[in-house]
């Protein structure tokens, strides 16, 4: 039986593309959680953070991923920073699934430093440090995942095999 299945971990993980393979695979939904925030509030989440600022952001990523994590078979890919909400954590401890994709922080660096799409706390003039400083404050906490798939390569469809399995 299906639960909601939540990937979480580093932004620039993979978590939106292995997310809409894995449920594209188990015929469910996907749902990424930053553009649920990015509809409700009609602006970019760069946008949210220069205008209301990164608390305002949290409260309403919490209010909605806690709605989103309902137990119905679907993948969620959370945002970088939602899997450190308690609230939202609890939520799926009670009513999904999580899994942390990790991939190297060389990876990590590779696909954000090609990435056009800023994100709002990355340093870009110093980003391998400031990838590794935010990773080194979440790892504690992707760490209370369900699961970890530390993933090697950009094949999404081993990726997806090694979480069909787990499920």
């Amino acid at each position: 039986m299906l639960k909601t299945i939540v990937l979480v971990g580093m932004m620039g993980s993979g978590k939106t593309s292995i997310g809409k393979e894995l449920a594209k695979s188990l015929n469910i939904n996907f749902i990424d959680s930053d553009k649920e925030i990015e509809l409700k509030c009609k602006k970019t989440i760069p946008q949210i953070f220069e205008t209301k600022g990164e608390t305002y952001f949290r409260k309403i990523e919490e209010k909605i991923c806690v709605k989103l994590i309902d137990g119905n078979p679907k993948v969620l890919s959370l945002g970088g920073g939602a899997f450190l909400n308690s609230a939202i954590r609890r939520k799926i401890n009670k009513l999904g699934l999580s899994i942390w994709i990790s991939p190297s922080l060389e990876t990590i660096y590779e696909r954000l430093s090609k990435s056009r799409n800023k994100r709002p706390l990355l340093n870009y003039k110093n980003l391998k440090r400031s990838i590794k400083e935010i990773y080194d404050n979440r790892k504690e906490q992707y760490n209370k995942a369900n699961y970890t798939i530390r993933t090697k390569s950009d094949n999404k469809k081993n990726i997806v095999k090694k979480i069909i399995e787990i499920l």
